[in-house]
């Protein structure tokens, strides 16, 4: 067991996307914690009015998790699919053995934008199986009752969370849920035990465990809890986030979820020689309506080595 904890995940600014591309913040992953569960990363863009242009990029071994707040993002990837999402809405991209997805806001010139986007690692059992592409533009919700105040609301975007269960697939036990608290409200959130999770307060205000988070802040809590209390003056828009502590040691570089160097570097020299050719290969396919895609960075000068858990 990993005990129960408070620690709080700094979010640090990182640009995305290559020339045409935006600053983002980044809360995950951790120096010092690669995974909860089994999600692995954790990006914010926005709120800002921005153009979004992520070009085409290749994904190996994970799923992502698009969560729209403001504004539409238009997704395509080497599949075929082509999808407009909004807030409410879930696109979830399962890479396995090789996929590429670009992203684009949707409107002429900046517009107001504002998302979450989480990496969720796969198991050996899904990581080399056939990429895969979902929408789902109903998500369940639940009331969770209030200690004082108006009851919370959930919308459970991933996994299960209070018996609820998301109909996105997933491939671990794990948990992501969008928290809506009504402004001086007070509530237990539940959780179980045997999984870890945390909380990132979105907007407004909120008190975790007698813990004041910041807009942004990633609150991890570590396992061994049933529940947890969050309190609220203003109002708080809270994402959860957690699961059953992942196994396996990754290899992450660039946007590639991996378990040894040469596997990365394998997927780096395919993606580098389609983009050298122009010609498309079986594993990361084409983006159909771009001319242009990301190039991969340069490797580092040492071998790449499983982040491993210090906490």
């Amino acid at each position: 067991m990993i005990g129960q904890r408070r620690l709080i995940l700094e979010p640090r600014e990182v640009p995305l996307g290559g020339v045409r591309g935006m600053n983002v913040l980044r809360a995950l992953p951790h120096r010092n914690l690669p995974t909860i569960g089994a999600w692995c990363f954790l990006d914010r863009f926005g709120p800002a009015d921005t153009e979004m242009r992520v070009e085409p990029h290749p994904h190996i071994g994970l799923q992502t998790v698009t969560w729209p707040l403001v504004g539409e993002i238009r997704h395509r990837d080497s599949l075929g699919s082509d999808a407009d999402l909004r807030r409410g809405q879930l696109n979830l991209m399962t890479a396995g053995k090789g996929i590429s997805h670009s992203e684009y806001s949707v409107g002429d010139g900046p517009v107001p934008l504002d998302a979450l986007q989480f990496w969720v690692a796969l198991p050996e059992s899904a990581r080399h199986g056939a990429p895969g592409f979902e929408r789902h533009t109903a998500l369940p919700a639940l009331a969770i009752p209030a200690d004082e105040g108006a009851d919370a609301e959930a919308t459970v975007v991933l996994g299960e969370f209070a018996g609820v269960r998301s109909p996105a697939t997933v491939h671990t036990p794990i948990v992501g849920a969008e928290i809506v608290l009504s402004p001086g409200s007070r509530v237990h959130l539940p959780l179980r035990s045997g999984w870890e999770h945390a909380l990132m307060l979105v907007e407004g205000d909120v008190v975790v465990a007698e813990h004041p988070l910041d807009r942004n802040g990633l609150l991890y809590l570590g396992d061994s809890r049933d529940e947890v209390e969050v309190s609220t003056t203003a109002g708080a828009l809270l994402f959860v986030l957690g699961g059953e502590p992942f196994e396996d040691e990754i290899v992450m570089w660039w946007n590639f979820a991996g378990r040894t160097h040469d596997e990365i570097v394998e997927a780096r020299e395919e993606w580098e020689a389609e983009s050298a050719t122009g010609a498309a290969s079986p594993r990361f396919g084409a983006v159909e309506g771009h001319d242009v895609r990301i190039p991969a960075p340069p490797l580092p000068d040492v071998r790449l080595m499983p982040r491993s858990r210090t906490l």
